[in-house]
C-alpha cells in the first residue's frame, strides 16, 4: 500500500521531466541545424529527431491519465456540490458515497474496456509471440507513424490510468466511510514549506510589541537588566 501512496507523483515527475528535456533538445537541434555554424550544422543534420514530437504527445497523454488518478486521491477535481453541501449530514454522506462509488464503477468500466481494446489491438499477438506460441490469424496491430511502436503499448495508458483512478475512488470512499472526511487540496500550500515567513507588517507589529514589553529598552539592555529571564519577554 505504501508503494502506491505516491505512484502518480513518480510517474508524472518522470514523464514531465523527460518531455521537458526532449522538447528542449528538439528545439536546440532545430536551431543548430539551421544555423550556419561549420561542423556543428553538418553534425546536427545527421541526427533525426522527427520522432520527438510524437513521443512528447504520448508522454503527455500518459501524464493526463495518471494525473486524473492523482486528482482523485488529493481532491483537486472540480465538483459541483453546492446543493449537496446544503443537505443534512446523513443525507449528504449518502450522496457523497454514491458519487464516489459511481466514479469507481465508471472508471473501472473504462479500464476494463480499455484493456479489452489493447488486447485486441495487438497485445494478444505480442503476448503469444513473446512466449513462442502460435499466433495463428491474430492481427499484429498497427504501429505509430514516427516511432513505429505498436499502438497497443501507447493505449495501455487507458487501462492502467483508469484502473488506478477507480482504485483511488474506492480508497477515498473507504476513507470517507471510516473517518467522514474527504481529501482536500489547499492551492495556496507549497509542499515542503511548512512554516511561512512572517509578513513585513507582522514583523513590525512584533517589534513594536517587544519594544513595548521591554519598556523602551532594547533587547541587549533588557537582557543585562533582567539576567534571570535570559533576556526574554516577561
Amino acid at each position: 500500500m505504501k508503494l502506491l501512496d505516491h505512484l502518480e507523483e513518480w510517474i508524472i515527475s518522470f514523464l514531465m521531466g523527460g518531455a521537458t528535456l526532449l522538447i528542449f533538445l528538439s528545439v536546440l537541434h532545430r536551431y543548430l541545424a539551421s544555423a550556419p555554424i561549420p561542423y556543428v550544422q553538418d553534425f546536427m543534420l545527421t541526427l533525426n529527431l522527427s520522432w520527438a514530437q510524437e513521443l512528447c504527445i504520448i508522454m503527455f497523454v500518459w501524464m493526463a491519465k495518471f494525473g486524473a488518478a492523482y486528482g482523485v486521491r488529493t481532491g483537486i477535481h472540480v465538483g459541483v456540490d453546492v446543493v449537496v453541501n446544503r443537505l443534512e449530514e446523513k443525507t449528504r454522506a449518502k450522496f457523497v458515497l454514491f458519487a464516489l462509488l459511481a466514479g469507481a464503477l465508471f472508471t473501472g468500466c473504462i479500464g476494463y474496456l480499455g484493456a479489452h481494446f489493447v488486447w485486441e489491438n495487438g497485445a494478444h499477438h505480442a503476448f503469444l509471440q513473446f512466449f513462442g506460441m502460435s499466433v495463428g490469424d491474430i492481427p499484429e496491430g498497427p504501429t505509430t507513424p514516427d516511432l513505429e511502436w505498436p499502438t497497443w503499448m501507447v493505449y495501455c495508458a487507458i487501462p492502467f490510468g483508469s484502473s488506478l483512478m477507480s482504485f483511488r475512488f474506492m480508497q477515498v470512499a473507504y476513507g470517507f466511510v471510516t473517518t467522514g472526511e474527504l481529501p482536500h487540496h489547499d492551492h495556496a500550500h507549497v509542499e515542503g514549506v511548512e512554516d511561512e515567513a512572517p509578513l513585513v507588517g507582522e514583523a513590525l507589529e512584533d517589534g513594536e510589541e517587544i519594544s513595548h514589553v521591554h519598556l523602551g529598552q532594547g533587547d541587549a539592555e533588557w537582557a543585562k537588566s533582567h539576567p534571570k529571564n535570559g533576556g526574554t519577554k516577561p
